[in-house]
C-alpha cells in the first residue's frame, strides 16, 4: 500500500532546526551583561544557553542557529564550549545582524540559513514544556497555516500582552489587561514558535516579531497556538537569575525511562531492521508520550546483531530509528536518545565480529547514556522483555523491570507514578 493511502502515515513531526534569539542587550542585569551576553551567564555549572539547548535537542533538533547582535564575538567564542556540553552531536551556526534589527529583523538577516520549517525561541528564558505537543499539533495543520506559537496561562496577565484564541486559531494580540479589581488571568506568548519560511514574507529588515509580524499573521488567520504549562524562568532580572541557579539544574536533571526495543517497543519478529517489518507493541507510543509529559527522559537501548549477521545495514537501522522517533513525536512524546550495539562475537560479517561491552547483558550502552546525559542512576529504570535486559540494568546500577507483554503504557504508568511519589 503506498504511503499516501496508509492511515498511520502522518506529516513529519520532527523539526531539524531551531533558531535562538541571543542578541538582547540585557540592560536590567547591569554590569553582569557589560561584556557577557545574557544567555551566556552562568547558571549552575554551565551557561544558561547550554541548559536551553540541551532541552531543545531532546526533541530531535540537529542544528541550532544563534541569532546574535550585541556582543556577537563573545557568542562566537563560546560555540565550541556550548557544543561540548550537549549530550548529542548538534551543529551550531551563527547569524549576526548587521544593525540592531529587532527580533523579526534578526530572523530576516538569517533567512539564508533557515530551513523550510524551523523552531524559534528566546535565548534568555526556558519553559519546562513538552515540545512534542507543539510538533504533534503542527502535524494536523493545513497548508494555509504559517506558524504556531506556544501560549501559557498566567494568573495575572496585567504585566503582559495577552493572546486571543478561537479554538487554536490566534485571532489577536492585546495590550496588557487592566488589573483593576484583582488579578486578570489570561494566555500569554511563551516565546516558543514553529514557523515555515513563508513567515519571512512579512518580516522587514528591522522589525519586532511580537509587535509587527505576529499581529499581521493573526489578522490573516494563518497563526495557530498550542497551550503549554509548567515551570518558567526568565533570567532577565537579577532576582530571577539568582533563582535559576538552583531551580533550573534541578528541573533539567530528569528521571529517565530506558526501553529495550524488540519485544518492548515493537513486536519481536526477529532482527527487525526496516520499517516494513516494524510493528509497534500496543501502547508503546502512548507509554513514551506519558513519560515525556511527566517530565522524564526516554532512551532506547537495543542489541542489533542483525547488522553483524548481514540482514540489514547500519544505514537502514538509522533510518528506522529516525522514523520511530518521528512517530513518537507525532504522538506527543519524544525519544531523547538511542544506543544500539551492532556487534556479535560469532557474527558472519568480520567487521562486526567481536565482543562488546555495549551488548546486553553488558551495561555499556546504559553507562554511556548515564555519562552523556548526566543521569542519576537512582532515578533511572530500564524496561525490557528479556533476562539480558535485567542483567544489564543490574550491572549499570539502575532498576530493571521485566515487561511480560501486553500494553506497554499500562505497564509503565505505575512505574512513573511510583517514582513521582518518592
Amino acid at each position: 500500500m503506498p504511503d499516501s493511502e496508509r492511515p498511520d502515515v502522518f506529516r513529519r513531526a520532527t523539526v531539524r532546526q531551531c533558531a535562538v534569539l541571543v542578541g538582547g542587550l540585557g540592560t536590567r542585569l547591569g554590569q553582569l551583561t557589560a561584556d557577557t551576553p545574557k544567555p551566556l551567564l552562568p547558571v549552575g555549572d554551565r551557561p544558561f544557553l547550554a541548559w536551553l539547548l540541551r532541552e531543545i535537542t531532546r526533541f530531535g533538533v540537529e542544528e541550532i542557529v544563534l541569532l546574535t547582535g550585541h556582543l556577537s564575538e563573545r557568542v562566537e567564542q563560546a560555540l565550541a564550549g556550548l557544543a561540548a556540553l550537549l549530550p548529542r552531536p548538534v551543529r551550531i551556526v551563527l547569524s549576526r545582524e548587521p544593525v540592531r534589527a529587532g527580533t523579526g529583523g534578526a530572523l530576516r538577516h538569517a533567512r539564508h540559513l533557515l530551513d523550510e520549517r524551523f523552531l524559534l525561541c528566546n535565548g534568555d528564558s526556558l519553559l519546562d514544556f513538552n515540545l512534542s505537543s507543539l510538533l504533534a499539533d503542527a502535524c494536523a495543520d493545513g497548508p494555509d497555516v504559517v506558524g504556531r506559537i506556544v501560549v501559557r496561562p498566567v494568573e495575572d496577565a496585567s504585566r503582559y500582552g495577552v493572546v486571543a484564541l478561537e479554538g487554536d486559531r490566534v485571532t489577536a494580540f492585546h495590550e496588557r489587561p487592566a488589573a483593576a479589581g484583582g488579578p486578570a488571568p489570561g494566555l500569554i506568548n511563551a516565546g516558543i514558535y514553529l514557523f515555515d519560511r513563508r513567515l519571512l514574507d512579512d518580516v522587514a529588515e528591522v522589525c519586532s516579531l511580537e509587535r509587527d509580524v505576529l499581529p499581521v499573521l493573526a489578522a490573516r488567520g494563518v497563526l495557530r497556538a498550542t497551550r503549554g504549562a509548567g515551570y518558567f524562568i526568565d533570567i532577565g532580572v537579577p532576582e530571577d537569575l539568582a533563582r535559576a541557579q538552583h531551580e533550573l539544574p534541578a528541573r533539567c536533571r530528569r528521571p529517565a525511562l530506558l526501553l529495550d526495543r524488540d519485544g518492548t517497543l515493537n513486536i519481536d519478529h526477529g532482527w527487525v531492521g526496516t520499517r516494513e517489518r516494524f510493528e509497534w507493541v500496543e501502547g508503546a507510543r502512548e507509554a513514551v508520550a506519558m513519560a515525556t509529559a511527566r517530565g522524564w527522559h526516554v532512551f532506547v537501548v537495543t542489541n542489533q546483531s542483525g547488522i553483524a549477521r548481514g540482514l540489514y545495514d547500519e544505514a537502514a537501522l538509522l533510518a528506522l530509528h529516525a522514523w520511530m522517533a518521528d512517530a513518537v513525536r507525532a504522538a506527543g512524546g519524544t525519544i531523547d536518545d538511542i544506543r544500539y550495539c551492532p556487534f556479535h562475537p560469532e557474527a558472519p560479517l568480520a567487521d562486526w565480529r567481536r565482543d562488546s561491552d555495549w551488548r546486553k547483558p553488558a551495561p555499556g550502552m546504559i553507562l554511556d547514556l548515564l555519562q552523556a546525559w548526566g543521569l542519576d542512576p537512582a532515578r533511572c529504570v530500564l524496561v525490557g522483555d528479556r533476562p539480558t535486559d535485567m542483567a544489564a540494568a543490574e550491572a549499570a546500577g539502575i532498576a530493571g523491570r521485566r515487561f511480560p507483554g501486553g500494553n506497554l503504557a499500562a505497564f509503565v504508568a505505575p512505574l512513573l507514578a511510583h517514582a513521582a511519589d518518592q
